[in-house]
């Protein structure tokens, strides 16, 4: 008799540790993942073919990355994988995928979404000009194509990806004029408490900004992003900011910019899971309990999709909501294993906190934007037309906003205006960010081929 179906989406570190327990507890798991191989984005591998060493890619992670690649690789025969497949919708206990043209619906009795997340990105004036990447996409082009986003780089934002990014350019011989975050010293005396609950992580950060630094790396904290110079024909041409009241700009051909990280939880959205507001994130996230269950029978969810912690966060989460699935399912027995991991992911969560203190979302900047700034690149929506919805047109919640102005309703269904758009609405309604709501879920999560043909 066959065992239960159970389906795990992605095949970062969470994924690929709950996709470790399923197999070890006897089960057949099916493993969809967006990539064409797996990692997740944190681990990326090179296209086959590529030989840049683990040490150069993943810097001191080196190490982790490879066990990570190494066990699923170990695994291929015991899972289902299917590489290189999008999954777009959840719906009466089946997960919606599609891979080239072909979609279909995979019934399951129980899901794991391990979908990661990408960067929380604060729209500024020129923020759309070719060049400017964020901080995810400057990564992908290191370790996926080898290659630079430009020859004079400037980073900005905040959060530990902003100085691991410039870290890892610099090592691969690029040219980084400067790194720019918006967090202050104060913010980072005041995390304190929680940063020392992991203090190898506080300690490898420092050694970055060393070693930025010795490569002639300008560092400042504490800017204010004003906007980023340039034109269609030529890109970038420098980055305008204010530091310490007086307005600077750097010279620069190419930009990343990125403030920390936005869970992707679409999915966890069309599968009718309960959402809260996370004062640490200054995001919604899903309701969860402390084994990674939503609030939806058979729903799991783990990594950064669920709560932002990190990787080694993300591998105890997938595999304690493997652990739980397996014990809803009957398979009991691994209690000792699971309190263990609890425990483990108490110190990733006092972490969190400590990083976002350390390196908060600027939401003042993000709700005083221009009038004339580019919110909604998709949709092509400013920062005063949100307002005008708000305003004129008495829309003080996100989702009436939307259907008034069409913001978060292109391709990336908000993935890169919403958070940015809801501290807007938030300011012109006079209401705090989370009394306007989230930009609610729709499927496809993103866009299907037209030629698509659906087979059962």
């Amino acid at each position: 008799m066959a065992g239960p179906r159970v389906v795990v989406v992605g095949a970062g570190p969470a994924g690929a540790r709950a996709a470790e327990a399923l197999v070890e507890a006897g089960l057949r798991p099916i493993v969809v993942d967006e990539s064409a191989r797996s990692g997740g984005q944190i681990y990326r591998r090179q296209p086959e073919g590529f030989l840049r060493p683990a040490q150069k890619l993943y810097g001191s992670e080196a190490a982790k990355a490879q066990a990570l690649h190494a066990r699923f690789d170990a695994l291929r025969d015991a899972v289902e994988y299917r590489p290189d497949t999008l999954a777009w919708n959840v719906a009466d206990n089946a997960l919606h995928v599609v891979r080239g043209t072909t979609a279909e619906a995979i019934a399951f009795d129980a899901l794991i979404i391990a979908a990661g997340a990408t960067d929380r990105l604060m729209p500024l004036p020129g923020w759309t000009l070719p060049g400017v990447y964020s901080l995810g996409a400057a990564q992908i082009a290191l370790k996926a194509q080898a290659c630079a986003i430009g020859s004079r780089i400037v980073f900005l934002g905040s959060g530990p990806l902003l100085y691991l990014v410039a870290h890892q350019y610099v090592e691969a011989g690029a040219s980084v004029a400067a790194v720019l975050d918006t967090a202050t010293f104060g913010n980072g005396i005041a995390a304190l408490p929680g940063l020392l609950a992991r203090p190898e992580l506080v300690l490898r950060g420092l050694g970055y900004r060393r070693d930025l630094r010795r490569a002639g790396v300008r560092l400042l904290g504490g800017v204010s992003p004003r906007r980023i110079e340039g034109d269609a024909e030529r890109g970038p041409t420098g980055v305008t900011f204010e530091h310490r009241a007086m307005p600077e700009t750097i010279d620069c051909d190419a930009v990343g910019i990125g403030w920390h990280l936005r869970a992707e939880s679409q999915l966890a959205d069309l599968a009718r899971c309960d959402f809260a507001f996370d004062p640490v994130a200054r995001q919604w996230l899903p309701r969860l309990d402390p084994d990674g269950r939503s609030s939806v029978k058979g729903v799991y969810l783990a990594g950064d999709g669920a709560r932002l912690q990190g990787a080694d966060a993300a591998e105890a989460s997938g595999r304690l909501a493997a652990l739980a699935a397996l014990s809803d399912l009957g398979r009991r027995g691994h209690e000792p294993a699971m309190a263990e991991l609890r425990m483990r992911l108490q110190r990733f969560e006092r972490f969190r906190h400590g990083l976002a203190t350390a390196f908060p979302w600027p939401h003042d900047e993000a709700a005083a934007l221009p009038d004339d700034t580019l919110v909604c690149r998709c949709e092509a929506i400013t920062a005063g037309e949100l307002r005008h919805a708000v305003r004129g047109r008495g829309a003080p919640e996100v989702n009436r906003a939307k259907a008034f102005s069409r913001v978060g309703m292109g391709r990336c269904q908000g993935r890169y205006c919403g958070l940015a758009a809801a501290e807007i609405v938030a300011a012109a309604s006079g209401a705090p960010v989370e009394a306007v709501g989230r930009l609610r879920g729709q499927a496809p999560v993103k866009p299907l081929p037209v030629a698509t043909e659906f087979v059962s």
